[in-house]
């Protein structure tokens, strides 16, 4: 039985709640895992497949392009058709891309299974997060997004640890093949624990429109960024713009909107996902470079580099619940600006890395404190988007902070490669790839920290009011 948003009630305490969460962990984790598996795979992926570099981006980017392009209309479906049918349709059309991704013979095809990929992670991503928000009574919601910013996290964390044993003592294949027992686990628990919710005045149609133009605006800017100086790459920014203005007319004119503009209306919303993209660029960019660098530079086997990132791991188990609960206490404008600045902080001790690289003084303290950051970031964040939205559109504020979320990683790994001179095979060369690290490095600690500026301007905590413009 489907009943609104918000009426439910469930309680964090208790068996239902307990399994709304971790359908929902089970879920998102497993496509956030999914997320980070394939950068500690990638070079050994282009040594089998021979792929070329921007083969390898579009292994990447191909999942984020259609996770991004999508997730709003995931959301708006969740929204209409209740959250956990959707979700539970996602997670099925995850596993079965999961196995095509597994058998995939060439570059081309594993390129294609991703792009499907992505469109199953778009159905059930906003959906695990929406689940919670419309199941939970109001009193409980802080805490239960904690637990799950913290446990999803943990997920996407482990991706460099599991690929690199799978790919090391298995094969690179099996990052995508342990998806399907994860899935079943997934449906299960939801089909037979978690209540359905809806938005009741969610509308009957959907702008298929604005979900063709919005894959077409981050797909063609993606194109350029990737194959920048290729003949196609201009046209592929012209139909980007084109495809970003055609967006904001059919949003605005379309009586069933998949994004109603008017969300953005609040301060709040669009602050902190314009915080969204800036950090969530440099934290996909950090872990697509440093895992490469390790193996390229560094010497490491896929093994040593997925262990390498455990410190971020360990952060986000321990303490990315208690970030939550602090931004609870004080409110989320310093967790959400110190964070950042933090992780900026050891984006920079990551420059040591290079061909004599040791663990020990050049790799654990930057992933440490970079790891101490986002644990004290993230559970603010996702709370803050979505307590200001209200309860009926949980799906679409979800929906637009994951596809943010998604589109900062798909361009900063799109476009830092281009913009540090790599391109070709050069992400096997140990010299051209330590030479573009650095500044990569550097980049995203800019990134970083305009991301923890931008929360102390324009962040308020409840009950206090922004201070008034002067002139």
């Amino acid at each position: 039985m489907s009943v609104p948003s918000g009426s439910v009630g469930v309680r964090l305490g208790t068996a239902t709640g307990r399994a709304v969460v971790l359908a929902a962990v089970l879920g998102s984790g497993m496509t956030m895992l999914d997320g980070t598996v394939v950068n500690v795979a990638l070079r050994t992926v282009g040594e089998d497949l021979d792929a070329s570099l921007a083969e390898l981006q579009w292994i990447t980017n191909g999942y984020l392009l259609s996770l991004a392009g999508f997730i709003l209309l995931g959301g708006s479906l969740g929204d209409r058709y209740g959250r956990r049918r959707v979700f539970v349709i996602g997670t099925i059309w995850f596993a079965v891309a999961s196995l095509f991704c597994g058998l995939a013979p060439n570059p081309e095809v594993l390129i294609a299974a991703r792009v499907l990929q992505g469109v199953g992670a778009a159905l059930l991503t906003p959906g695990s997060l929406a689940m919670i928000q419309g199941a939970f009574a109001r009193e409980d919601r802080a805490r239960a997004i904690g637990a799950w910013t913290g446990l999803t996290s943990v997920a996407a964390a482990l991706g460099p640890f599991v690929g690199g044993g799978l790919v090391q003592y298995a094969s690179w294949r099996w990052i995508f093949l342990i998806n399907l027992p994860l899935a079943l686990l997934t449906v299960v628990v939801a089909q037979r624990a978690v209540p359905e919710t809806l938005d009741p005045n969610a509308p009957r149609r959907f702008d298929a429109i604005g979900a063709v133009l919005a894959v077409l605006t981050l797909g063609g800017l993606t194109y350029a960024l990737i194959e920048w100086g290729g003949a196609l790459a201009p046209w592929a920014v012209l139909v980007s713009v084109l495809a970003a203005a055609g967006y904001v007319v059919d949003e605005r004119r379309s009586d069933h909107p998949m994004l109603p503009l008017g969300i953005f209306a609040d301060r709040t919303f669009s602050a902190a996902n314009a915080m969204t993209l800036l950090v969530y660029a440099a934290l996909g960019a950090v872990l697509f470079f440093l895992v490469l660098q390790l193996q390229t530079v560094g010497g490491y086997g896929a093994l040593q580099a997925g262990v390498a990132t455990l410190p971020i791991t360990v952060c986000m188990l321990l303490l990315a619940s208690r970030g939550g609960a602090l931004a609870a206490r004080i409110g989320p404008r310093i967790p959400m600006t110190v964070g950042p600045l933090v992780m900026a902080a050891g984006t920079l001790l990551l420059r040591g890395v290079g061909a004599d690289v040791d663990y020990w003084t050049d790799v654990l303290p930057g992933l440490t404190v970079f790891g101490l950051g986002l644990a004290l970031m993230v559970a603010p964040l996702t709370a803050t988007v979505l307590a200001a939205a209200s309860d009926e559109h949980a799906g679409i504020a979800s929906g637009v902070n994951n596809a943010v979320a998604r589109a900062g990683s798909l361009l900063a790994v799109a476009a830092l490669p281009v913009a540090v001179g790599l391109g070709g095979d050069e992400y096997a060369d140990p010299l051209a790839f330590d030479a573009a690290y650095e500044t990569a490095v550097v980049a995203c600690a800019v990134l970083l920290a305009l991301g923890g500026v931008l929360s102390w301007l324009t962040i308020r905590d409840p009950g206090i009011s922004a201070p008034a413009e002067v002139g």
